[in-house]
């Protein structure tokens, strides 16, 4: 073998070998190949998150509510988290709160019902991770958000991996 060829060799080797020993960067983004989510449910009361798959529940999760959780949203600032029946409608990777799924309030009812009061039905309601701030309230206040659905950062990542868009979103009192 000549010089040049080992020399090649031995630097190609420890390269490679170099890179093997690198730590990777950790990444939020999982991937999901289990069976199809059909339906989010959520149930205010028991403050609990169902993912379905038809009828059988795949996974659930304890959540965080807006900061005033009972009764159904209404209008922008009251701090509820809606009620009723929504979908799945965008994801955003660069969220406050580590990642985060939108939820489509308000729907016709919710901007019609607010518009006869004068009011503005508020929105950008989504399923998030706790982020920074959710983590530093977190357990201390329960139900903290301004009317989303909070889980753990690592929940979230799970769930945006899990869920596509026009999902039905089912949230009971």
């Amino acid at each position: 073998m000549s010089t040049t060829t080992r020399r090649t060799f031995t630097i190609s080797a420890l390269a490679l070998l170099a890179a093997c020993g690198r730590p990777q960067k950790p990444t939020k983004f999982e991937h999901y190949s289990g069976t199809p989510i059909t339906q989010v449910s959520i149930n205010k009361g028991q403050r609990r998150m169902h993912l379905l798959s038809g009828s059988a529940v795949v996974k659930s999760y304890d959540i965080s509510l807006g900061n005033q959780p009972v009764g159904h949203k209404q209008f922008s600032g009251d701090g509820k988290t809606p009620e009723g029946v929504y979908y799945v409608d965008r994801f955003n990777p660069r969220s406050a709160y580590h990642l985060s799924v939108g939820i489509s309030y308000p729907n016709a009812n919710d901007r019609a019902f607010a518009e006869s009061q004068g009011k503005d039905p508020g929105g950008d309601i989504f399923i998030h991770g706790r982020g920074p701030d959710g983590n530093n309230l977190f357990p201390r206040q329960r139900d903290w958000t301004a009317g989303c659905i909070a889980v753990s950062d690592e929940e979230i990542q799970e769930i945006y991996a899990m869920l596509m868009p026009g999902v039905p979103v089912v949230v009971y009192p």
